[in-house]
């Protein structure tokens, strides 16, 4: 380079030829050994466009062969072809067209991507299968494979990267870039399901943006696919993709498949719109869409060019920034548009050293010195000298010689020529007195040139501020010699306003507020007044000063306004105004223009409308909307329309107008029709009514209240109610109130003063007419005799009614025949006497039977005759007869409970003495008493109902309390009863009798039977003889029902027993003492179910009917075990065992002895039953005797305290069956109990064996559990639970010598007497919770005491709990989400949907705590098979977890403790949806051929219409339309479309032809005779008047100057004003001509302004010796081409701008010590970019202090 620069001036054009000359001889090493020429110039490209292929030769210098190969080939011309240049490999095909093929010219077409021979020119003719290889090879740049950009080069296909290299593997990634890492975009998936209904006909699956490539869409389903599109300008598209094929769609190449199950759409990319891929609903099942593409992150990180540079020259720095851009709108946008990418990663700034030419010498000057003189004109200097500053920024002086280029700025000004400030004084105030001599004073201000008050002014010089006044008003007190002061206020305010520190204020412009626009829309202008004002303090009043006493800028007075488009546009500005207003027409071209935003809303919601493009003005740079007055008019696009909402009409609602009000106060209804209504024709107006539900909006109110306001009060009658009579005239009465309708609708009655209008009456007369004649009766007479039967008779007269209310008598013959019966009737008295006989023999007599029935089993009916008891069961029928003697049958009369029956539904009296009761329930137990005169006789029916137990009475006459007590009292009355002569019930009328029932009700033998029904004990040979009956014989009489648990299936139907065995049996229990009672009454009901069972057999005949059978019953040995006894019998040998005479069976009774315990020795002790033992020490023998009769002979068993005693050699059982207790110790003490057993009964006695006298206290270690009976006994020393309500009773039977005293005590605490009761036992009446304890027994004498006790424990049953509080906040705690349902006796129920989870609550209470069991469907839950569950919260609740269809059904709880059980139940049912087929829709036509009914779709569950989306995932059933209304329609009138008009502008006239049409059930329409058209419609306008608008064109000025900016060598830009006017020349606003083409207003043009080009000084010196960082700069300015001189560099922009800067000295440095190897590294540690690598290193130094 040196060596260049030194040369003479025409030397480098030499080299340069030199080089040209020999680069064929200039050949590599690698040529030359080779023996290869240098390679030739490059070929000219195969191609203009679209890649293309060079070549360049060489030739072999050798006379042998050359390794390698002769030619070279690299691409060319790799830019895109225009879209009109077609494809290359069609242009040589039809390149044959015009050649002969076998005789024959062919349109020849390309085919491509052949796999064999890709690059060989194949073409087939249009038309045919014909395909010919028309050449060998294809030219040279020809693609091998379309989607491909290999090419081939001389006939074979080369590899080209998307570098557009030859052998190049580079390749575009995903998003299009060539090489790309895939960082510009990001892959995008998904999988959609359709959600389509017959409301909801298509939707979007996915929008896919510009830019977006490799798209791949498949449909699996029944529904299609189709594509919506909109540009980056707003046009909007459609394409319905309704067969397979490429497409193009918005320039972007669509590949769809369509198959029968499937649909696939693909598209390479880049998009040119957006997409939007929709799904449009065909067929019931639902579809699925699977989708990939990758989408372009369009907002991307642009480096900026670097920044100006700081200094002008001598070397400078400047930076670079980033900032984000839009690759779609080509604008810059915020930055965090960029951050939401994370891929964008922002670049960092760039430093570089600029300007580094030396700076040319200048002229540089000190600060001016101060004026000469502060005011009225002085003067100031200053030095001036030539500098220059190195590149170091050394400044040093140099010869001004250098500076000359520039003109030498000036050392002398002149300053402060403004006036001197000078003083001003202000009006005077008022005198500061009202009479005589006073003070004024006014205000004086330095003011200076600008009118501010300062300071500055002489004090010689000032006015003064105050001086004496008089006022000629005489004052009337002696003058004062010295003038009066100013008050203080004013002299204060004198004295601020005259001191330099002003508070007064200064004088200032006031703008008052803008007018309003001067136009209503566009732009227009607003002005103000701005007025030069100050602030006088001592007045406190506004000065207006001239307006160059103000200083500083005035305020703009006027401004330009926008008051909006005008109808969607504005009128033009002419030039002038615009230039004034926004500063000229030519900056605003370059910065805005037209672009379209969409598109209007359409003119009509459906049946065919328009639509119009939206033209706005854009700033190019932001995109933001701008005044249309900012865009060239001429530039903007033409006016687009498209049609829109072709769709027909929806449904809707047609509303009619409100009926008139219903009530004029108070509140009142109006109502309007409202009906769903769809339009047919828009054109012939034909609407059809549709059903409601095919209006989906919601339907208007059809009803509304109206007149709300009160009424004034009024008389509101009541209905009238019923006649007094019903003939013979009545009257009828009816309330009237005075009351106010309010304006709520309600009443308020008030007083009836408030209603002025007279009152309606209240009263009146009915029932005007005549009564029918009817008999009237009179009383019965006495009875014809006294004794025996006679007869009874009354009178009867005809009467009648008459409609004025008076009765009287008419003759007979007009009253309607009167039955015999109605005068006359037979009586009965006593029995006459008859001579010789007493007359008690001849009174009536009933056969009474003395009988008791237990029923145990159903049967159907049973027959009784009066006299005894029945325990039925329900529903069980009842014939009760009633037998009589020497009395007449239909005379008889029955009662029950003292009250007359009469025959009715339920009960049948017979005319001949009996009673039948239909299915007997809890109301008819009670005394049934049949009356044959004086004789009366009585039956007791009572009911058995669950578990046997016997149904209390119903009307409740004996409270719980009297219940036991009754209990035991019945055995006494059952004796005193007894003697009355065959039971209870006497025949002989006593007194008591005939005050009503007898004294005792029946209830003596309740006891007896009820512990008989609870006998479990039935013995084993008498069930087994009764099972063998035959089975129909069993069931001849019964009627079986479900209630199995009433009955005792393994009994007979019926037990019959005589009360006289009863009695015995009440009067032997009596006769026991009050301890062996009860064991006594359960042998003896043991005893009695046996003797039922023998006489079974002779009681069947009164019950069963004669013809049936019977099986012999079997002889039954005696019961060898009686409940609570030792069951080892000994055997004895008695008279009956061997043959003797044959003595009465007899239960056994054990002989009592009361006398004294006899002491036969000092050792052995001799004792009967009954009695107390005292053991001694001396004791060496105890013999208790046991003596027992009965037959047959009765076996003696022995126990102590209860148990079985153990015999040994020291306790013995004597052969009398004495009890021998040999050397008794001290654990022989207690209580013997002596069993005596036949099969007949048993007897038992205790004696009581104490020590020396101590006491003694029976004791039983039993524990009692009770929840059914009534009341509960037991011995002290166990454990009773028992539930409430229950009668207690706990035995405390002591012994001792002295007879020992009983004390009782609960939990330590002493009980009162009243809970005593004989014998020490204590009774607990009703138990409670509260009653919940340790009951003790005390025994104490003089030997001693004892204690025994007994925990009484109260339950409670299983049961619901009154609050549910606690479970449901337990099941909401446990599943919050989670379906629940609480389980209840009654049973509850669950809906579900499938697959859901539910938790179901158990509630319970009890005590103790309920033990919990769940099943499903009967049985337990463990076992239920399919099912998942959880049992939580202690067994209350049950979690089951995805039901299905299978697994609902009935979940039960089951809660049992000691007191009972508790069933509760719930049931889950699994709803299910399913689509239905609905009927037809409204027909879309009401005649013709196009008619049909759409069959609509609901989604049902359990036959309720839900909301479709329910049915989703089921398979909607095929529908078809069904055609409708296919008949010809009325005639009507059609019209043909307008004709064009006669005149484009001005006024035109326009026509149609109209003619009457019928439209045939064919779809045929025939012309017809006008008149039947004209009855229907009216005939439309065939001529209408057209283009009313006026003429109109555009006009222009005459171009501009041509001084716009430059855009080429010489070539700058030009503007006219066009705007719109009518042929007469009258201006219009420019919207008037926006129909016609506009003409341009800019055009380029000549100017020599624009000969102008880029200059280049030298490069400076390298900033580096070495290292990565030396750059160097050279100056590059813009000049003019023909003065060589500098112009602004934006003239040149039209040309690169050569670079300024470049790399330099590039080489390692030797010495690496840390050192700044550049000269600003203060502005890289200022600017903190010393964490960069590249300026770390360069500023070692700096960077390494910081």
């Amino acid at each position: 380079m040196e060596c260049c620069r030194r040369a003479a001036p025409g030397t480098p054009l030499l080299f340069l030829a030199f080089l040209l000359l020999s680069s064929r001889a200039a050949r590599s090493e690698e040529d030359r050994d080779s023996l290869w020429d240098a390679w030739g110039p490059w070929s000219e490209c195969s191609r203009t466009c679209g890649g293309g292929a060079s070549y360049s030769l060489r030739r072999c210098l050798s006379s042998k062969s050359c390794e390698g190969r002769n030619i070279r080939y690299r691409t060319c011309s790799n830019v895109d072809c225009p879209p009109e240049a077609g494809d290359f490999r069609a242009q040589q095909c039809s390149a044959h067209n015009d050649v002969k093929h076998h005789g024959q010219f062919y349109e020849w077409l390309p085919v491509s991507n052949d796999p064999d021979n890709p690059c060989s020119l194949k073409c087939q003719a249009k038309g045919t299968t014909l395909i010919v290889e028309l050449a060998p090879k294809v030219l040279d740049g020809t693609r091998c494979y379309t989607e491909s950009l290999d090419m081939c080069i001389s006939g074979l296909c080369q590899i080209v990267g998307c570098d557009h290299q030859l052998g190049s593997t580079v390749k575009e990634d995903n998003c299009g870039v060539c090489n790309g890492d895939g960082s510009t975009c990001r892959l995008v998936r998904g999988q959609y399901k359709s959600q389509l209904s017959a409301t909801k006909l298509d939707d979007t699956v996915v929008a896919i943006p510009y830019g977006s490539r490799h798209i791949r869409l498949v449909l699996k389903g029944p529904d299609h696919l189709y594509l919506e599109t909109k540009t980056l300008q707003g046009t909007k598209g459609e394409n319905s993709l309704s067969s397979t094929g490429t497409f193009l769609v918005d320039n972007s190449s669509v590949d769809f498949q369509k198959f029968p199950d499937k649909e696939i759409l693909r598209m390479a990319g880049p998009l040119t719109a957006d997409f939007i891929v929709k799904v449009r609903n065909s067929g019931p099942a639902d579809s699925t869409v699977q989708f990939i593409f990758y989408q372009p992150i369009i907002h991307r990180w642009r480096e900026t060019d670097f920044f100006p540079c700081s200094a002008t020259c001598g070397g400078g720095y400047q930076l670079t920034s980033a900032e984000c851009y839009d690759l779609r709108s080509n604008r810059v946008v915020a930055d965090q548009y960029c951050h939401y990418y994370p891929e964008n990663i922002k670049p960092k700034p760039k430093l570089q050293e600029c300007n580094l030419d030396p700076c040319p010498a200048r002229w540089e000057a000190t600060p001016w010195t101060a004026c000469s003189s502060s005011c009225g004109g002085g003067i100031q200097s200053r030095a001036v000298s030539c500098v220059e500053e190195d590149i170091q920024g050394h400044v040093t002086s140099v010869e001004e010689w250098k500076c000359m280029y520039t003109p030498k700025m000036p050392i002398v000004q002149p300053c402060n020529i403004f006036d001197c400030p000078k003083w001003l004084a202000q009006e005077w105030s008022p005198c500061t007195v009202t009479c005589g001599q006073g003070l004024r004073y006014r205000v004086v201000l330095c003011i200076d040139h600008r009118g501010m008050h300062t300071g500055g002014c002489s004090p010689k010089t000032k006015p003064h501020i105050k001086e004496e006044c008089i006022i000629p008003t005489p004052c009337y007190k002696p003058k004062e010699k010295l003038p009066v002061e100013a008050k203080l206020p004013w002299y204060k305010q004198a004295q601020e306003l005259e001191e330099g520190a002003a508070v007064s204020e200064e004088p200032s412009f006031i703008p008052e507020a803008w007018s309003a626009c001067s136009v209503t829309c566009g732009v227009g202008t607003q002005v103000r007044i701005v007025r030069c004002q100050v602030l006088l303090s001592f007045s406190q009043s506004v000065a207006d000063l001239p307006v160059d006493e103000c200083e500083g800028p005035k305020p703009a007075s006027q401004r330009a306004c926008y008051s909006g488009p005008c109808n969607g546009e504005i009128s033009e500005f002419n030039v002038d105004e615009t230039d004034g207003l926004f500063g000229g027409l030519q900056d605003f071209d370059e910065l805005h223009d037209w672009e379209y935003e969409g598109f209007t809303k359409c003119s009509e919601s459906c049946g065919g409308g328009v639509q119009e493009a939206v033209v706005s003005c854009l700033n190019k740079q932001t995109r933001e909307p701008a005044d249309e007055n900012l865009c060239v008019t001429s530039r903007r696009p033409p006016q687009l329309l498209k049609s829109c909402n072709l769709d027909p009409c929806p449904a809707r609602w047609e509303i009619g107008k409100w009926s008139p009000c219903s009530l004029t106060c108070g509140v009142g209804l109006q109502t309007r029709d409202v009906f769903c209504s769809h339009l047919l024709s828009r054109e012939l107006n034909e609407t059809v009514i549709l059903a409601d539900e095919l209006c989906h909006q919601p339907k208007p109110s059809t009803v509304q209240a109206c007149n709300r306001f009160n009424c004034p009060p009024a008389w509101y009658p009541a209905q009238w109610q019923p006649c007094s009579r019903t003939c013979g005239g009545g009257e009828q009465r009816r309330e009237v109130l005075c009351k106010q309708r309010m304006a709520d609708g309600s009443f308020l009655e008030l007083p009836e003063t408030f209603c002025s209008v007279s009152k309606p009456a209240s009263q009146q007369a009915c029932r005007r007419d005549d009564c029918p004649s009817e008999w009237l009766l009179s009383e019965w007479t006495e009875c014809s005799t006294s004794c025996g039967e006679g007869t009874q008779t009354r009178s009867a007269v005809c009467r009648k009614m008459l409609k004025t209310g008076v009765s009287t008598v008419i003759n007979s013959t007009l009253c309607p025949p009167l039955p015999f019966s109605s005068s006359i009737r037979p009586c009965m008295l006593a029995t006459c006497a008859r001579p010789g006989r007493p007359s008690t023999k001849h009174s009536p007599h009933i056969a009474a039977a003395r009988k008791v029935y237990i029923q145990t089993r159903r049967q159907r009916r049973l027959h009784f005759v009066v006299g005894g008891f029945a325990y039925l069961l329900p529903k069980t029928a009842v014939v009760l007869r009633c037998p009589t003697r020497r009395f007449r049958k239909p005379l008889i009369t029955w009662e029950k409970d003292g009250q007359h029956l009469i025959s009715s539904a339920h009960v049948t009296v017979a005319p001949f003495g009996y009673l039948k009761i239909h299915r007997l329930k809890p109301s008819d137990a009670g005394i049934y008493t049949c009356s044959a005169g004086p004789a009366r006789e009585h039956f007791v029916i009572k009911l058995i109902g669950g578990n046997h137990k016997l149904v209390a009475q119903p009307l409740g006459l004996r409270s719980e309390e009297e219940v036991l007590p009754a209990r035991k009292a019945s055995t006494k009355e059952a004796l005193q009863t007894h003697k009355h002569r065959n039971g209870i019930f006497s025949t002989n009328g006593s007194k008591a009798e005939k005050r009503g029932l007898a004294v005792d009700t029946g209830s003596r033998y309740d006891d007896l039977v009820s512990r008989l029904l609870e006998q479990g004990g039935w013995p084993g040979e008498l069930l087994a003889s009764w099972e063998v009956q035959d089975s129909t014989e069993r069931n001849a009489s019964s009627e079986e029902d479900g209630n199995a648990e009433q009955a005792l299936p393994h009994l007979p139907f019926t037990m019959v027993a005589e009360q006289k065995r009863l009695d015995d049996i009440l009067r032997n229990i009596s006769q026991q003492p009050e301890e062996l009672r009860d064991l006594y009454r359960k042998h003896l009901v043991a005893q009695l179910a046996q003797e039922l069972f023998r006489s079974h057999v002779e009681h069947q005949d009164s019950l069963l009917k004669p013809s049936e059978q019977r099986i012999p019953l079997v002889a039954i040995p005696p019961r060898k075990h009686v409940s609570g006894f030792s069951s080892a019998l000994r055997t004895s040998t008695s008279s009956q065992a061997s043959g003797g005479p044959r003595r009465p069976q007899r239960k056994p009774a054990i002989l009592r002895k009361i006398s004294a315990a006899q002491q036969l020795s000092a050792s052995e002790v001799v004792t009967h039953l009954g009695q107390t033992v005292a053991l001694a020490s001396g004791t060496l023998s105890v013999l208790l005797h046991c003596e027992a009769v009965g037959n047959p002979r009765p076996t003696i068993t022995w126990a102590r305290n209860g148990e079985e005693v153990q015999f040994s050699d020291r306790i013995l059982l004597q052969p009398d069956d004495s009890l021998q207790i040999l050397a008794p110790v001290e654990a022989d003490v207690g209580f013997y109990t002596c069993n005596a057993t036949n099969a007949l009964g048993y007897d038992s006695v205790s004696i009581a064996v104490t020590l020396a006298g101590k006491p003694l206290v029976k004791t039983s270690r039993m524990t009692v559990i009770n929840t059914e009976k009534p009341a509960v006994t037991v011995d002290v020393g166990g454990t009773i639970k028992t539930v409430q309500g229950v009668n207690v009773t706990i035995n405390c039977q002591v012994a001792g010598v002295p007879e020992a005293e009983v004390s009782w005590f609960r939990n330590k605490s002493k009980l009162g007497s009243p809970h005593h009761l004989h014998e020490g036992s204590l009774l607990l009446a009703n138990v409670s919770s509260s009653d919940q304890g340790l009951y003790s027994c005390r025994a104490a004498n003089l030997h001693g005491e004892l204690m025994e006790s007994t925990q009484l424990l109260i339950l409670d049953p299983p049961e619901v709990p009154a609050q549910l509080e606690d479970i449901r906040a337990l099941l909401s705690a446990t599943g919050p989400n989670l379906p629940s349902v609480l389980t209840s006796p009654l049973g509850t129920q669950l809906v579900l949907d499938p697959g859901n989870s539910a938790l179901l609550g158990c509630p319970i209470k009890g005590h103790p705590i309920p033990n919990i069991t769940w099943f499903h469907d009967g049985q337990p839950i463990a076992t239920a098979a399919g099912l998942t569950h959880h049992i939580l919260a202690a067994g209350q609740i049950l979690q089951v977890a995805n039901l299905s269809g299978e697994t609902p059904g009935e979940f039960s709880c089951l809660a049992q403790n000691e007191a009972g059980v508790l069933w509760q139940k719930a049931s889950l049912m699994i709803q299910d949806y399913w689509w239905s087929v609905d009927r037809l829709a409204t027909c879309s036509a009401s005649c013709g051929n196009r008619g049909v009914q759409q069959p609509r779709l609901r989604c049902l569950l359990n036959s309720t219409e839900v909301n479709p989306t329910h049915c989703a995932g089921k398979i909607r059933p095929a529908v078809q339309p069904v055609a409708c209304n296919r008949r010809d329609c009325p005639s009507r009138w059609m019209v043909t479309s307008w004709s064009a008009c006669t005149r484009s502008c001005g006024g035109g006239i326009q026509t149609r032809r109209v003619t009457c049409q019928k439209l045939k059930a064919t779809g045929i329409s025939t012309p017809v005779s006008n008149d039947m058209c004209t009855q229907l419609a009216k005939r439309p306008v065939d001529t209408q008047a057209c283009n009313q608008q006026l003429c109109v064109e555009w006009a222009f000025s005459s171009w501009g100057q041509c001084n716009g900016p430059c855009i080429g060598p010489h070539l700058a830009v030009q503007h006219r004003q066009v705007f719109c006017q009518t042929r007469d020349g009258i201006t219009l606003p420019s919207e008037q001509c926006s129909a016609l083409p506009r003409p341009v207003s800019t055009q380029n043009c000549w100017s020599e302004a624009c000969s102008v080009h880029w200059r280049v000084s030298l490069w400076t010196l390298c900033t580096a010796t070495c290292g990565n960082y030396g750059f160097q700069s050279r100056r590059v300015e813009c000049v003019h081409a023909r003065t060589n001189k500098a112009v602004p560099d934006h003239l040149c922009s039209w040309g690169p701008r050569p670079a300024n800067w470049q790399r330099c000295n590039i080489t390692p440095c030797e010495n690496m010590e840390c050192r700044d190897t550049t000269r600003y590294c203060e502005k890289v540690k200022q600017l903190k970019l010393c964490q960069l690598s590249q300026f770390k290193s360069r500023c070692c130094g700096t960077c390494g202090k910081a």
